[in-house]
């Protein structure tokens, strides 16, 4: 959380206004459940203590000016022609939230706004969704105030807006989270249905901490539409058996054994047991979390980066690494990719006395074995979108 005051000088200055509201949505990390929000599978997200706060004032026209505390710029768009704004380099995730609201009836005026965000780039923490959501949450408040938020249409607008008006095809996961996220809490999210319910994550004497190997992610995209193609596959095959399912989200472990010899294709039969396999992990993880049992959720999160090593191959080296030292690390309860893989991040659960040896002795011996340098992030939880008063 940024500085406020510093903040609202900040906006007086470049904008010269004093009548401002201060918005904030934080970042997010998948703790379980991996490549199955495509498949219709479960997700166990939990929202992060960094995030997007934007601080709006309005305007007399007709016309949203942006900023960023790390621009010099101020990028400003036409709200009768938002559309013309599609392609620029910076703003588009924002006027992509403003045209959708528009779209989906909600008014909308001039407006001025300057973001801060202390989401970590290239770490894969969703800080667009952080950038959306704020968006968001700041138009319909500010110029909607007697219209009651609905989180879940949030959500799904500023999917829309990332999905459409930027062109980047991601999930739900994202931004539900950056709306939803309760501190304390983990989200069981259902991606077929977008049913979900809160999970207590107790963490006491332990943090998050995220680590990112600052590999770049060449082959991401393209292998992540490989395993797509692969999984729509292997739904084919087993629709033979299972004519009523219409996702790998629909068919639990043991009708997945009772005919997964319909699957004739060595490759696409790891592909479907990691995600048949993955959600079953995501039931039990609600199991063990409601009887506050972090030694067993952490070992549901080994299981599910062994996983996606062995069966869905989208871990790579420099994760493999991360993975492998983290758990020589005294005081480390889980640890696992997150996020798409061919790079990016392992999530670990690491006490707080132990987390000092985990950045030597992880970072070192990463450094060794790969030649990278890793980044780390000690986080905890925290709530959803919100206005900061």
């Amino acid at each position: 959380m940024p500085d406020i005051n510093r903040l609202k000088e900040r906006f007086r200055k470049l904008f010269g206004e004093e009548q401002t509201r201060i918005f904030y949505s934080p970042g997010r990390v998948n703790l379980l459940g991996e490549h199955t929000d495509y498949n219709g599978g479960y997700v166990l997200p939990v929202a992060l203590n960094v995030g997007t706060t934007v601080c709006v004032g309005i305007r007399e026209d007709s016309r949203i000016c942006l900023s960023a505390t790390d621009l010099d710029e101020v990028v400003c768009a036409d709200i009768d022609n938002l559309t013309a704004y599609r392609r620029i380099k910076w703003g588009n995730y924002q006027l992509g939230v403003a045209y959708e609201l528009l779209k989906a009836g909600y008014k909308i005026g001039g407006c001025n706004m300057l973001f801060d965000d202390t989401v970590p780039h290239g770490a894969g923490l969703s800080s667009s969704a952080a950038i959306e959501c704020a968006t968001g949450i700041a138009l319909i408040k500010v110029f909607n105030p007697d219209r009651e938020l609905d989180r879940v249409e949030l959500a799904l607008l500023a999917q829309r807006a990332e999905n459409q008006f930027v062109g980047v095809n991601c999930g739900i996961m994202d931004q539900f989270v950056s709306v939803m996220g309760k501190r304390d809490n983990a989200i069981f999210l259902n991606c077929k249905t977008l049913e979900y319910r809160y999970v207590p994550l107790n963490l006491g004497d332990y943090v998050l901490v995220i680590t990112n190997t600052n590999k770049k992610r060449s082959l991401a995209d393209s292998k992540y539409n490989e395993r797509r193609r692969e999984c729509e596959r292997g739904l084919e095959m087993l629709k033979k058996e299972l004519p009523d399912v219409t996702c790998l989200g629909d068919i639990t472990v043991d009708m997945y054994e009772a005919v997964r010899g319909v699957i004739d294709d060595p490759i696409i039969e790891k592909r479907v047991r990691h995600v048949i396999y993955e959600d079953d992990r995501v039931l039990k993880a609600i199991e063990v979390l409601n009887k506050n049992d972090l030694k067993e959720f952490g070992k549901l999160m080994i299981a599910s980066h062994e996983s996606l090593r062995d069966l869905y191959e989208v871990t790579g080296k420099e994760l493999d690494t991360l993975f492998e030292e983290a758990l020589k690390v005294n005081g480390v309860l889980g640890t696992r990719m997150t996020g798409a893989g061919f790079g990016g991040c392992t999530v670990s659960i690491v006490h707080r006395s132990a987390v000092e040896d985990f950045r030597r002795l992880v970072g070192k011996n990463y450094t060794e074995k790969t030649g990278l340098v890793p980044d780390f992030y000690v986080m905890e939880t925290d709530d959803g979108s919100r206005e900061i008063s």
